[in-house]
């Protein structure tokens, strides 16, 4: 989240995240694969596939001000990345499975691509946003649970669950703005930075 709060006359702020995408395939996949489980996560509010992103850095509120920061950051990341591969691994728990809080889809990651996209992302922004001081899990949110539950009470074997899938290319990092409503948070790009520098989206 923005560091500066200072109040002024300006556009409201935007909620911001930067994220690397799942290919569609893979995210039905892993639909399938979690289907035999959604009835039984009582009080759990599963997220819809069109939000499952691995998000690197989230941002929250941003002042319309610190946009070209965050462009350039996020342009910068991607210039010095190389694509690599990876695919999904099973199904862990934030903080723990007595007391869980979120339930995720990992990722593979045995050389800390992710990690170290955002350390640099941590750093290039560290002037307006907190950087984050848990290591980085990559991973992709499935379930919140408020207040959090012990997942043994009702489902025992879901945690650790095999969640494969096909290997997938990362070779992009993409700039999304976070729209709430009632029926559900909407994504928007607002760029997309190949690895290497190429923008295939506008950044103005």
């Amino acid at each position: 989240m923005a560091r500066d709060r200072a109040s002024r006359s300006e556009a409201k702020p935007l909620r911001l995240f930067i994220a690397a995408d799942v290919p569609e395939d893979v995210k039905t996949t892993l639909a399938g694969t979690l289907a035999p489980f959604r009835d039984r996560i009582p009080g759990g509010r599963w997220t819809r596939s069109d939000g499952w992103h691995v998000t690197l850095k989230f941002l929250g509120a941003t002042w319309p001000r610190l946009m070209d920061d965050v462009r350039g950051a996020v342009r910068s990341v991607a210039q010095t990345s190389r694509a690599f591969e990876t695919s999904l691994t099973q199904v862990g728990v934030f903080p723990s499975a007595r007391r869980a809080r979120v339930l995720w889809a990992g990722l593979a990651d045995p050389e800390a691509r992710f990690g170290a996209m955002v350390k640099r992302l941590d750093d290039l922004l560290e002037d307006h946003f907190v950087p984050e001081n848990r290591p980085f899990t990559p991973h992709l949110t499935l379930v919140r649970l408020t207040p959090s539950r012990d997942v043994g009470e009702f489902a025992p074997d879901l945690v650790g669950a095999a969640v494969p899938s096909r290997p997938f290319v990362v070779d992009r990092l993409v700039l999304y703005r976070s729209h709430l409503s009632p029926q559900g948070a909407r994504y928007e790009p607002l760029a997309s930075e190949a690895f290497g520098g190429v923008s295939s989206l506008p950044t103005s």
